[in-house]
C-alpha cells in the first residue's frame, strides 16, 4: 500500500447505457412502493418491506460473481471458441515474485497460454515480471489498482478511478491496452457495469473456480477444475494470495501441471482470453 498511482486519464463522454431490466425494473418498484405508501392508507409498512426486498434482491445478485442480472458478464468463452475446443486459464492477484515465474514455466513447459489478471500495485512493484508475462505470450488484465476489499460499495467515481488507474498502469509497463476487467472476488453493484461499458472493458468471471485462496489440498482444488471440463469453461486459479500445501508449497503450482495434462487429454488447448473472445 502507499503507491504512487499515476493520475488516471480522463474518460470520454458517457455512452447510452442500456440500464439492465432488473434496474429498470427496481425503479419502476420503487416509484410503485412510493406512490402506494403515499396515496394508500395504511400501506407506508408495506411500501417499506417493497423497497427493503428490492435492494436485498440487487444486493444478492452482486454478491454472486457469476451473474449477468447487472449487466454482461461472460461465464464461458464464446461459440467460436469453443469450436475450436478452446479453454482459458485465468490466473488472480498477481504478479508474485515467488510463484508467477514458476507458474510461467510449468505453462511454457506444456505449451499452453494464460490470463493473468494483476493488480496494479503489483505490477508497478514487480514491472520485469510483468512485461515476461506478456513476452512469454500470455496476457495480462486489469484486476483493479489495489484489490480494495470494499470495491463493491464503491460508486460510479470510485469504480472510475480505481479501474482507469490500473488501465494506465497496466498498459504503460506492459504496451497493452487491457480489454478485460475482473472484480475482487467477482463482486461488484449496479454502478460498475457502466463505467466498463465506458471504457470498453468485458467484465469476466468464470465457469468454475478452485477456491485455491483457502484449500489446501491440491487434488481438491483440482477436481473442482476438471469435474465436467470441457471447452469454453473459464477456469480460475491464483498466484497472489494463493493457499499453501501441507508442505508450504503454493497450492498453484501442484495443481497446474496435472490441469495442464488434463486439458491435454481432453483434446483442448488453453489460450488467453482476448484470443478466445477476439471472434
Amino acid at each position: 500500500m502507499g503507491k504512487s498511482f499515476p493520475m488516471p486519464q480522463t474518460l470520454s463522454a458517457p455512452e447510452s447505457w442500456p440500464w439492465p431490466p432488473i434496474i429498470r425494473a427496481s425503479v419502476g418498484w420503487h416509484l410503485l412502493a412510493i406512490a402506494a405508501g403515499v396515496l394508500v392508507p395504511g400501506a407506508a409498512p408495506w411500501a417499506i418491506g417493497a423497497i427493503v426486498l428490492n435492494h436485498v434482491l440487487i444486493t444478492a445478485a452482486g454478491l454472486t460473481p457469476r451473474s449477468s442480472l447487472l449487466g454482461p458478464n461472460v461465464t464461458r468463452l464464446p461459440q467460436p471458441a469453443v469450436a475450436r475446443h478452446e479453454v482459458a486459464i485465468t490466473i488472480d492477484d498477481g504478479p508474485d515474485p515467488e510463484v508467477t515465474p514458476q507458474v510461467l514455466d510449468q505453462l511454457d513447459a506444456h505449451g499452453q497460454r494464460a490470463t493473468f489478471f494483476c493488480i496494479a500495485e503489483r505490477v508497478l512493484e514487480h514491472p520485469a515480471l510483468a512485461r515476461e508475462i506478456v513476452a512469454r505470450g500470455h496476457s495480462i488484465q486489469n484486476h483493479t489498482a489495489r484489490h480494495r476489499h470494499n470495491f463493491s460499495f464503491l460508486g460510479p467515481r470510485g469504480f472510475a478511478a480505481e479501474i482507469s488507474r490500473a488501465q494506465q498502469v497496466l498498459q504503460e509497463v506492459t504496451g497493452e491496452r487491457p480489454t478485460c476487467f475482473r472484480a475482487p472476488a467477482g463482486l461488484r453493484n449496479p454502478f460498475l457495469a457502466p463505467v466498463l461499458h465506458r471504457m470498453g472493458l468485458s467484465l469476466v468471471s468464470w465457469t468454475r473456480r478452485g477456491f485455491d485462496t483457502r484449500e489446501r489440498n491440491a487434488a481438491t482444488v483440482l477436481a473442482r477444475l476438471t469435474r465436467d471440463l470441457q471447452a469454453g469453461d473459464i477456469l480460475l486459479l491464483h498466484d497472489g494470495h494463493a493457499a499453501r500445501t501441507a508442505a508450504g508449497r503454493p497450492i498453484v503450482l501442484e495443481v497446474l501441471p496435472p490441469l495442464l495434462a488434463r486439458i491435454h487429454a481432453n483434446g483442448l488447448r488453453a489460450v488467453t482470453l482476448p484470443e478466445a473472445l477476439a471472434a
